[in-house]
């Protein structure tokens, strides 16, 4: 018998199907032009040429363009340079260096830094390693797997105490749940949330018991050990006094039951003192946690990190603060997060991939500049391009760019850059946030100085060489990625002309003050 599908059905499948087969760049544009319009806001029109080659370049390479590669990228008349430079820049040895930073930034917050965690995390992006695996094996924390070793700082550290204050297995539960699921459980540990509904003080306990069994080791070698985990965990609110237990459980998934082992035989590999071994318990918190979280089907773990990414991108997220996901905070567009973290999911939480097709779409590529004179957009609506503030690491490598400092001047100056631009330990570099130190530094240390007085090959060296009526174009193509305004043009001829006899101290004060400016330290 021949059955006859109505047409709707045919036509609606066949619609379906069309979008799913369009890049994910269209269909994200598409979903924020809708919103836009439905708010009757107008988008900002897409960014000039330089400033998205100074965008993409300090997103995916971590630095500014030098001014010759500024000067040819403008002048190409390739329709497709866009699309060809994210590409190069994406398969280029700097990316693994960048996302390296990036991500060290976002998980350890400043808590510390160790060369085989930068190692890891350099090997792992120049690999292009699925996210899922990495945040396995940053869990998981096994010391017997060598060739990921470094991964196990990001839990050594935090199990690491000070004196004699315990470990904070607080604060680590807190991060694994801000950092991998995007939920601050910070407030549960306790009782419920009093604010968000959701979030329950059964949620912090359970995923504290993954934890409360493991130590550290040794923090120079990143062992982790655990002690074999025979109870559940009791808690009681401290308003409703109720006593509760819960062992091991991530939220919204199944209570891990605790196998029970005859004395003696609980561990798989006994501890050995001789060789300091902390032994490998038969039932692993660490190994069960590596395993359940980042799966495909827990549906937090793939919104968190396409939330971050896109945060990365466009300068906030789609759901903000970023680790405050819940039914009453879905966000500026829930139907394009849930798209996101759907292909984010289906292509094996290839960040390279997503990356990609963020930097692909028009959204990414607007301008940030709006009309004088009228009040910008609502940033959640990403009609502009957002401003970010740099990290302390893109600000010393374009520094370092634009002076043409020698890389041994590049590294001394690292720790003085971590010092004066970094927030302080578990603080979030989301938000521009100018201080006293970052001025002070910039103001006075010697170094930093010595970087715009002339020497052999360095910016101001190269600029002294040429007429004066060529300077403020290079110096603003160098540091700025852009020419100079007739305003800015004049500016720089007059203090020029003030102290000709004085030219390479002219030119070295022009550039420091490019240098200390906001503009120079965002990301536009």
């Amino acid at each position: 018998m021949i059955r006859f599908v109505p047409a709707i059905f045919v036509l609606t499948a066949m619609s379906i199907s069309a979008q799913a087969a369009e890049p994910l760049a269209v269909r994200i544009d598409r979903m924020i032009e809708a919103k836009a319009r439905s708010e009757n806001v107008p988008l900002a029109p897409p960014t000039d040429d330089a400033e998205f080659l100074r965008r993409a370049s300090l997103d995916f390479a971590g630095k500014i363009p030098t001014a010759a590669a500024v000067r040819q990228f403008v002048a190409d008349p390739d329709p497709q340079k866009r699309m060809l430079l994210i590409d190069r820049l994406l398969g280029a040895p700097e990316y693994a260096t960048r996302m390296a930073d990036a991500f060290n930034v976002m998980l350890m917050e400043r808590l510390g830094e160790h060369p085989d965690w930068t190692k890891y995390l350099q090997a792992s992006f120049a690999k292009n390693k699925p996210w899922d695996r990495m945040a396995r094996e940053i869990l998981r924390a096994d010391s017997k797997d060598t060739a990921n070793r470094g991964a196990a700082f990001f839990l050594a550290k935090r199990l690491d105490h000070y004196g004699q204050n315990p470990v904070d297995y607080s604060g680590l539960t807190r991060d694994v749940g801000r950092l991998f699921l995007g939920k601050n459980f910070q407030c549960c540990e306790c009782h419920d949330h009093l604010f968000v509904d959701d979030y329950k003080q059964q949620h912090f306990q359970g995923l504290q018991a993954f934890f409360k069994n493991a130590a550290l080791v040794n923090l120079a070698k990143l062992q982790v050990g655990e002690k074999p985990l025979g109870e559940k965990t009791s808690f009681a609110s401290v308003f409703t006094k109720v006593a509760m237990s819960t062992g091991p459980a991530l939220p919204g998934m199944m209570m891990l039951e605790i196998p029970k082992f005859a004395k003696g035989m609980e561990y798989a590999e006994p501890p050995d003192r001789k060789t300091g071994s902390p032994g490998v318990p038969k039932f692993s918190t660490l190994a069960a946690l590596s395993e359940q979280l980042p799966r495909a089907e827990n549906k937090d773990f793939a919104r968190n990190m396409a939330n971050r990414l896109w945060a990365a991108l466009m300068g906030r997220g789609i759901v903000q603060p970023l680790d405050l996901h819940h039914s009453k905070n879905l966000g500026s567009h829930p139907e394009l997060l849930g798209l996101l973290a759907k292909e984010f999911t289906e292509h094996q939480f290839d960040v390279k991939w997503l990356l990609s097709e963020l930097a692909r779409t028009k959204t990414y590529q607007r301008s940030s500049q709006w009309p004088a004179g009228k009040e910008p957009p609502d940033p959640r609506l990403f009609a502009l391009a957002l401003e970010r503030r740099l990290s302390a690491e893109q600000l010393l490598q374009s520094t370092a760019i634009a002076t043409a400092a020698l890389p041994k001047t590049v590294e001394a100056l690292r720790p003085k850059f971590i010092k004066a631009f970094a927030n302080q330990a578990r603080e979030p570099e989301d938000e521009i946030a100018p201080s006293l130190r970052a001025a002070l530094f910039i103001l006075h240390d010697e170094s930093m100085l010595a970087l715009v007085k002339p020497a052999p090959g360095n910016l101001v060296d190269r600029l002294s060489k040429l007429p004066n009526e060529r300077i403020a174009e290079e110096l603003y193509l160098a540091i700025l990625t852009r020419r100079p305004s007739s305003d800015e043009a004049a500016t720089v001829a007059k203090v020029l002309a003030k102290e000709p006899t004085k030219k390479a101290e002219a030119i070295g004060k022009l550039a420091w003050a490019l240098m200390a400016s906001m503009e120079f330290a965002v990301n536009h």
